[in-house]
Order: C-alpha cells, then sequence, then structure tokens
C-alpha cells in the first residue's frame, strides 16, 4: 500500500528555523529589505530564530557588520534571534573586535565540549 502526497502546506517542525541566504557582497543599501525578510521569516514560523547563511556576502567589512548588527536587533524586537551558518573566520573575529556575539551554526555551547569530544576517565575515579 503506497500513500500520496497531500494536497495544502508541507508540514514544518515548529523547530525548524527559517534560514536566510545573503547575497554577496552586502551593502548597506539593503539593511531595510534584509530587515524586512528577518520580520517576515519570524513571523511565519511564529518567532525563535532565523538561520543567515553568510557564506557569500564577500569579504567582511564593516558594512556586513552594521547589516547584521541591524538585523539582529530587528530579530530581538520581534521576540527572535539570529545564527550564523558559515561564517568566514575574518567574519566572526570582526564582529567579535566590534563586540558583536552572535550564535553560530555548529558551535559549542558555552561551557559545553564541542561536538566528538568525550570526557577522559581516570583510573582508580569512583564510578557514578
Amino acid at each position: 500500500m503506497s500513500s500520496g502526497t497531500l494536497p495544502g502546506l508541507p508540514i514544518v517542525d515548529a523547530t525548524t528555523p527559517a534560514v536566510l541566504v545573503l547575497p554577496g557582497p552586502v551593502t548597506r543599501d539593503e539593511t531595510p529589505r534584509l530587515c524586512a525578510e528577518v520580520r517576515a521569516r519570524l513571523a511565519e514560523t511564529g518567532g525563535g530564530t532565523v538561520v543567515c547563511d553568510v557564506a557569500g556576502v564577500g569579504p567582511p567589512g564593516l558594512a556586513v557588520v552594521d547589516v547584521l548588527a541591524r538585523m539582529q536587533l530587528t530579530a530581538r524586537r520581534a521576540g527572535g534571534r539570529i545564527r550564523l551558518r558559515d561564517p568566514d573566520p575574518a567574519l566572526c573575529a570582526l564582529l567579535g573586535l566590534v563586540g558583536l556575539a552572535f550564535e553560530v551554526e555548529g558551535q559549542a555551547e558555552e561551557g559545553e565540549p564541542a561536538g566528538g569530544v568525550e570526557e577522559a576517565v581516570e583510573s582508580g575515579d569512583p564510578a557514578l
């Protein structure tokens, strides 16, 4: 027995974040449009997180930092947040230099070990 697809909208898990791909190069002129996109994605998903794929934003500069900061502010005002996907290490360094903290996909939470890391057990340690 086979089942066909049902008509209508696909079912989306509430934990699946919306994804916004930032085209490169990003300029400050695009800020209003990108902020509107963030608001729309958060409205579609009922809040939560918007994942911004920043792999193609071009060389990191203050224009990119400004756009990302305004997008983060827009998301926070709408009750959400921004998570970066595939940021260039230079962009992460620049964001840190100006004091902006963004969550990055695949990055371990603060206080959590990185994925695939196991704690060592010393011989003589009591079993828990």
